[in-house]
């Protein structure tokens, strides 16, 4: 059962990145929400991504957002709606921070990388010492992008998704046991405060350099 459920989170996580930084309805990519940040935030990065971050209702927190997604329709049916939802919303902010980073958001490193985010900051070392990277310096994409082979991708999408299982509805990190309705209002349920500060945060720190 729990390889099942894991599963499903990865197949989600799959669905949800690929919305993002393909674009969902009438909603732009990752890549576009982050130009757009940088603009008004003078490309200053940090700026920028703590703006993002903060981002909770707005463009998506409109009647409509399921129907004007445009994927939930085509959605497999093992995914939960509320629980694509929600990812395809964090995974946008992710892909925007690493987009802001100067990160190639269709590289497949890059997207792994941004599913570990989602697992919150003190989980990510935890997940990738799981899947055999060996981490002796930060968690930062430009520390560790290099040693992820193909063949450690798959091993670190299954880790993410037995890692998001069992958070899951525990530490808010994803909460995937949240009813959350189909028609408006859906980021207000499944994208609260902090989950936003947990994963952005996360996502920052991985993918834009200090200093």
């Amino acid at each position: 059962m729990s390889d099942k459920k894991s599963g499903v989170i990865e197949k989600a996580l799959e669905w949800g990145y690929e919305k993002a930084v393909s674009g969902g309805g009438v909603l732009g990519t990752a890549q576009e929400l982050a130009d757009e940040y940088l603009h008004s935030n003078g490309h200053n990065l940090k700026e920028a991504a703590n703006s993002l971050i903060r981002w909770q209702n707005t463009k998506a927190a409109t009647g409509g957002f399921v129907t004007n997604l445009g994927g939930l329709v085509t959605l497999p049916a093992a995914i939960p709606a509320n629980m694509a939802s929600s990812m395809y919303i964090q995974l946008r902010m992710i892909a925007g921070i690493a987009h802001m980073g100067g990160h190639n958001v269709l590289d497949d490193r890059v997207k792994t990388l941004c599913f570990v985010c989602m697992t919150g900051n003190s989980a990510s070392s935890e997940v990738m010492k799981t899947a055999g990277v060996q981490i002796g310096t930060k968690f930062t994409a430009s520390a560790i992008q290099k040693y992820i082979t193909g063949e450690m991708i798959k091993t670190i999408n299954k880790a993410v998704g037995f890692r998001l299982m069992t958070k899951a509805g525990t530490t808010g990190v994803l909460n995937l046991t949240k009813m959350v309705p189909l028609v408006g209002g859906v980021v207000g349920g499944a994208f609260d405060g902090v989950t936003t500060n947990i994963i952005g945060n996360t996502a920052r720190k991985t993918f834009i350099p200090e200093g």
